[in-house]
Order: C-alpha cells, then structure tokens, then sequence
C-alpha cells in the first residue's frame, strides 16, 4: 500500500541534537555582540527619550565625567558663570560691590552707616531731640515714619505730609538726610519731595507696583525683607526696582517670622555673607524690628556688624517707653550713644576681613 500524501513528513533535525545512534554534538557559541557605545553615557527622560544636552559625548561613561563635564563641554573647560533669576543684582566677582549715597553717607562704603531715629513721627519736639542726638552720636541718617501700616486699624498709623514736613525741618536743623517708608504708588511723588531715601517695609516688599513705582523714581530705596520671605523672593523685590531704572538699592535684614513667639522676630544673621556673595548690593541689618526686645538691640548691632553688615537702622526716641508705635524695641539717646561706640569698635576689628 502506497503512503498516503498527507502523511506528516519528519521534522527537521534540531542543531546540536544527536543523529540517529550518533554522539551528539556541541552547540557553536553565539557571537559575542560589540559592547554598546551609548548605553553607558546615555541618559532617558520619562519617556524613554535621550535627554543629553545637545553635542553630549555618546560613547564615554559618564563614571568616568564629573558633574560639571556631563554637558559636553571639553576636559579642562570650566562651567559657564550660573545666570541668577535675579540678573541685575546679581554678583559679578570681578566687579566692586554697589555704594549707594544718601547725602554725605555712603552706604556699602569703608564704614558701616547707622540709621537712628524715632519708629513714627509724633512732634516737632520729639523728632527734633531724637535727630540732634543721632547726629551727636556719630548717625549719618536720621529715620521716621510719616506713613505707618500698623497690624490694627486703631493704632497711630503716622501724621502723613505733616510727618514729612517735619522731616525736611530735621534735616535742615541737623543736616541728616532723611528716609522715610511710603506705602502706596500714589506717594511716591508725594514722599520724593521731602525724602532722601524712600523706604519699602516689609508688609510690601512684594506689593509690585510700588516697587515699579518706586524703580521710576530717582531716590535711593531701602528694601526691608518680608516676614516670610526667601532670599530668592527678595533679591527678585529687589529686581524690579532695578529693572525700572533706578540702581541705588540697600537691603535691609529685619528678620523673620519663626515658631518661637518669645521674639517679635528671628534675626537671620546668615543672610548677611550670604548676600555679600550673591549681590552687589549693600545690606544693613535692624535689630530692632528683629528682636522687638530694648536689652537686644546691642548685642544684635554688634553681631551684625561683625557678620559684615554695612550699615544699622535703630529706633531711638527721648522717651521711649512713651513712644505711640514700638516702645518695647526702641532705645534711648543715652542707648544709642552707647551702641554708637560699641559699633566702632567692632567696625575697626572686622575692618581687615571685609576689605
């Protein structure tokens, strides 16, 4: 009988499997494959994409790299410069540090300026003993405020252009230039007039229409640090003023909100060298607002300056403990004077390590 055609013909015979009574025989290696020339550098985003730096080296192992040579830059060749958001003020090493001028004083200059004056312009007899003991003291800048943006709608908020008018008269019997806070774009004007310095409080480094407003205007501005606010957040309050055309910007440390309610505020004395190396700006420090404490205000003042500080804003009154705003913060004429010759002393000490 004929095998029929559809009988299933024998499958082939698998590689390496013996013949029929045969010894069976070894299967050939497989050829190694050449080892992958981007793999080990090769970095993936989420998608599985290579996400290397255009012109990225594809066939080196990045073990072999160091962090700053992973973005195809040649052996040798240092980083670009880091671009800061906050470009204007940012520090160019091989340039000086920002001296801004308020009057005869030069802030950021040899010597640390100190700010001495009453919290709030209360009359023309308190403000006037307050600046004639500043300028006695050795102070270089008489402060008040006329504008006051107090926490309660019930307490002093300031005599307004009556405060400024007596400001201009202090400066004429005394010679001190003058900084005083406007709160609204809409004074600005108003407080250019009489003002040497404008000041921008804390409660609105980050109201940015004054900042504009006042980037317009032609008057050295002193920028306070919010109460909650980040380095970054303010040299950026600080960018705008600069981006609006006017470079005569002083920083002004006043600390921080922290979670110990034993001070008003947490002084943060890092931000001081810190800011040296990241700005050109000048930085000045307030212990008053900082600490809120009277028996404070020395030591901090001297810490500041020895952290290198350029400068102090102090609260001073005739009679502090009757002071109509931040009587438990502000010091005497005796205190000032006292703090005022403290303050050389360190000055003239940690003059060598900030020259």
């Amino acid at each position: 009988m004929q095998p029929s055609s559809r009988t299933a013909q024998p499958t082939a015979r698998l590689r390496g499997m013996p013949r029929c009574g045969g010894p069976a025989t070894a299967a050939p290696s497989p050829r190694p494959l050449p080892p992958p020339r981007c793999a080990p550098s090769t970095i993936f985003d989420e998608g599985g994409r290579d996400a290397r730096a255009p012109g990225a080296p594809r066939d080196v192992d990045p073990a072999t790299l160091d962090e700053g040579r992973r973005d195809g830059r040649a052996p040798g060749v240092p980083p670009p410069a880091q671009q800061q958001p906050y470009r204007l003020a940012q520090r160019n090493p091989a340039a000086p540090r920002s001296v801004v001028r308020v009057g005869g004083a030069l802030i950021g200059g040899p010597r640390p300026v100190v700010i001495g004056g009453p919290c709030s312009v209360e009359s023309e007899k308190q403000l006037l003993a307050a600046a004639e003991a500043v300028r006695a003291a050795g102070g270089m800048i008489l402060r008040g405020g006329a504008f006051k943006p107090r926490t309660s709608p019930y307490a002093f908020s300031g005599l307004g252009e009556e405060g400024l008018r007596l400001l201009a008269l202090a400066r004429a019997r005394t010679g001190l230039p003058v900084v005083t806070e406007v709160i609204e774009p809409g004074d600005v004007e108003l407080v250019c007039r009489y003002a040497d310095m404008l000041q921008i409080g804390s409660r609105n480094m980050q109201n940015y229409a004054l900042l504009r407003a006042v980037g317009l205007a032609r008057k050295p501005v002193l920028l306070k640090r919010g109460l909650a606010a980040t380095i970054e957040e303010w040299l950026l309050a600080a960018e705008y003023i600069l981006a609006g055309g006017n470079p005569e910007v002083v920083l002004c440390e006043r600390g921080v909100r922290g979670i110990d309610s034993t001070l008003r505020n947490q002084l943060d004395l890092s931000a001081v060298p810190l800011l040296r190396e990241l700005t050109h700006l000048p930085v000045i420090v307030d212990p008053s607002h900082a600490t809120g404490k009277r028996s404070l205000i020395l030591p901090m003042s001297l810490a500041a300056i020895a952290a290198g500080a350029d400068g102090l804003i102090i609260e001073v009154h005739p009679e502090p403990d009757r002071a109509l705003s931040d009587a438990a913060q502000t010091v005497d004429l005796q205190q000032f004077a006292a703090i005022m010759q403290a303050v050389q002393h360190v000055a003239a000490a940690t003059a060598p390590y900030y020259s």
